[in-house]
Formats: structure tokens, sequence, C-alpha cells
């Protein structure tokens, strides 16, 4: 993953339980990375690590920290940089989520060796909708979680995710419930 990940994990961290609590987190992940280079790509495990770290020294599951970094994420890249690209893919959580493989493939642009997941919406009824995701990383489900509940926040749209189809159960990708109501 590229160091912008890991970068806003360390900001997350920091921000919500101080540097001392992150200093922690590093010394149990066993990583010895003073500053990470948003351009710059690291290995997956290493922010694997991290997290893993992360749920022992806060005591919270894994699940629990992913779906926190998910929320944070949204808001983090829109101040860092990336806020027009996020302007220019929608204005409701729909259109946002349908565009989300778009705004990969013109991110992918600064970060050449991106390996972006697949994201693909099914509208079912009004104001509910399957999300289908595809990537070729596992554990990173409870992640999306956060994601669409922060671009609800961004978006200004109340939502409520339920996963419905798992890969860590033999699914070929996983799937999400969103019901959503624009404020």
């Amino acid at each position: 993953m590229y160091g912008l990940v890991n970068k806003a994990i360390h900001d997350m961290v920091c921000a919500r339980f101080g540097e001392e609590t992150w200093n922690e987190i590093q010394r149990k992940a066993e990583v010895e990375i003073d500053t990470f280079i948003s351009m710059e790509s690291y290995p997956d495990d290493l922010t694997h690590r991290l997290v893993k770290a992360a749920s022992l020294v806060l005591d919270l599951p894994a699940s629990a920290i992913m779906q926190a970094f998910g929320e944070f994420w949204v808001q983090y890249t829109s101040e860092e940089g990336y806020g027009e690209l996020m302007a220019m893919s929608g204005d409701t959580l729909p259109e946002f989520l349908q565009n989300l493989d778009d705004l990969h493939t013109r991110v992918g642009v600064s970060f050449p060796k991106l390996q972006p997941p697949s994201f693909a919406c099914e509208e079912l009824e009004e104001q509910t909708l399957h999300l289908h995701y595809h990537s070729h990383r596992d554990g990173l489900a409870p992640m999306v979680v956060g994601l669409v509940k922060g671009l609800g926040t961004h978006l200004n749209t109340d939502v409520e995710v339920t996963q419905t189809q798992s890969k860590s159960d033999g699914a070929d990708h996983d799937e999400f419930t969103i019901q959503y109501n624009p404020n």
C-alpha cells in the first residue's frame, strides 16, 4: 500500500490517542519508519502489522479499527489534496459509489503502482442498493463499511451498511446492502 495509507493511520491514532500510543503501536508492530512518504509504496504486511498492533494496544477488534479508519480516510483524503477529485465523483451516495472505479483510475495517474479494488452498485429499490466489492487483498471489508459511513457524512446522508456476503466465508467477493437517506 502507498505511504499515504500508513500516514493516515499514524495521523488518526495520534489525533485520537496521542503520539505515545502511536509509538507503542509502532514498537509492537516492529515498524521502524518514522515518516511515511505518501507517494512511496510499502508492503501490505506493514499496514496489517500496524492494524494488528493497534488492536492489541487499544484493546479493540481489528475490524473496529479498520471501520474507524475507513470513516477517517474519507475526510483525510479530502483534506490531503484529493478534495477536487472527490467533488468530481458525485453529489449523491449512489453516484459517488458508482464512480469509485473512475476515481481510482484518476488517482492511479499519481500512484502508478496502485492496485485498487473494484466496486459495482446495484440499485434494489429507492434508497437501498447493493455494493459489490472486489479486491485481491483480504480483510478490508470492515474498512469498506467505514468508507461508506464516511461518505455518508461527507455527502450529508444517513447510511446503514450491512455486509451480506463475505470472502472470508468463501464468497468470491464481499457484498453490502446500503440503506441511505439524504438530509
